[in-house]
């Protein structure tokens, strides 16, 4: 029988915070992992998605239930390492906590998912089903391995779906879509004591964002679940002198969608309204630089059911079932699927400490959800 000791669990997280999967790099996670299936005969593939980046697939089990279990390879930039109070890329304990740069989004939801998989393959636990585990590269920026998973059919026969994210007191059951599109303003540069011999570039595209956001933000439409849409113009980048007229501006935006108000919605409203300014004398160009859509499902199902007693049993807390703002490789991975698919994101972790300097995960949490990703396996399997 083969029981990961709490030694071996923590080895093997710190192995992967080690390695510097910042926006680029998962490969290296990839292939530690295909090795470490590869220990207790699972088979596992590489899934390319660019020349640098690829995407971790594998098996055990066989026919239905078919239950997706996804988590992603990189983590964002620590920012100045000197801000932390231990290396980023050393899983450091103190009081409790796992410190570095990933373990709570999302390491320790992964290496959960992975080392249950060989539990149950080792010790022949999984009776019925199949359980098919889906590693992504890219979540952080544009989610192209989830696309990429997508399209090649990964999630066409599967029945449960659930991601790992942090998330250790509410399982989320939809979020928003994101959207993000970059806005460039094209004039003419002159000197700035003679601005008719130019035309100013940043003019125009201030009175456009002014109006796309009036548009957006004061749209009433609202979702029981997620609220309204939220947009906000985050980047803004114009000129190179002060005594010349800037001949070019660029503006990049964030939305974050709601089914009532969706992307494609969105995207056609950014373009009238350019074509609006162009036909005044304006030269705008609208790029959509990345487009993820909400997920929006139920939260009825048996596995939320199950999550919910297990989270209780082995957090000791009363897990919340919520939507959320934040967005998902689901948005990929759901493409196509109605709102009864039965998914959740939940995972070792806090929502609040993604992103942050000093992130941490709580020991305890990493150890807890293995025993509930395992337990929740073996009962959609029977």
């Amino acid at each position: 029988m083969k029981h990961f000791t709490e030694e071996e669990k923590i080895t093997v997280l710190s192995d992967i915070i080690a390695m510097k999967t910042v926006n680029e790099n998962e490969i290296e996670v990839a292939n530690y992992l295909k090795d470490l299936f590869a220990e207790y005969d699972i088979e596992s593939k590489i899934v390319p998605v660019t020349d640098t980046r690829v995407n971790l697939v594998a098996e055990i089990g066989s026919g239905s239930p078919v239950i997706g279990i996804s988590g992603h390879m990189d983590v964002v930039s620590p920012g100045d390492e000197s801000d932390w109070a231990s290396d980023p890329f050393t899983l450091t304990e103190r009081d409790g906590k796992l410190y570095g740069r990933g373990t709570n989004d999302m390491k320790a939801g992964l290496v959960n998912l992975a080392l249950v998989m060989i539990e149950l393959k080792e010790n022949n636990e999984l009776n019925n089903g199949t359980v098919r585990f889906m590693a992504t590269t890219g979540e952080e920026v544009g989610g192209a391995g989830s696309k990429k998973l997508y399209e090649e059919g990964y999630m066409d026969d599967v029945d449960y779906l659930w991601v790992a994210e942090p998330s250790h007191d509410t399982i989320i059951y939809s979020h928003k879509g994101s959207l993000n599109l970059r806005v460039t303003s094209t004039g003419e540069a002159a000197h700035s004591s003679m601005p008719d011999q130019g035309y100013n570039a940043i003019n125009p595209l201030m009175a456009y964002l002014l109006e796309v956001d009036e548009k957006l933000n004061g749209d009433d439409r609202k979702n029981e679940v997620l609220d309204q849409l939220v947009m906000s113009t985050t980047i803004f980048n114009a000129g190179n002198q002060i005594n010349s007229i800037p001949e070019k501006a660029v503006a990049e935006i964030n939305v974050r969608t709601i089914p009532e108000f969706d992307n494609d919605e969105a995207i056609d409203l950014f373009n009238t309204i350019a074509d609006k300014y162009n036909k005044e004398g304006s030269n705008i160009d609208v790029e959509v630089t990345m487009s993820l859509p909400s997920v929006f499902t139920s939260g009825q199902s048996d596995m939320v059911d199950l999550a919910k007693e297990l989270g209780k049993k082995h957090l000791d807390l009363e897990i919340s079932v919520k939507g959320s703002p934040g967005v998902t490789d689901a948005s990929n991975l759901l493409r196509g699927k109605d709102d009864n698919f039965p998914f959740m994101m939940f995972g070792p972790g806090e929502t609040k400490m993604a992103h942050k300097k000093d992130e941490y995960v709580y020991k305890d949490y990493y150890f807890a959800f293995f025993d509930i990703y395992k337990k929740l396996i073996l009962g959609l399997s029977k």
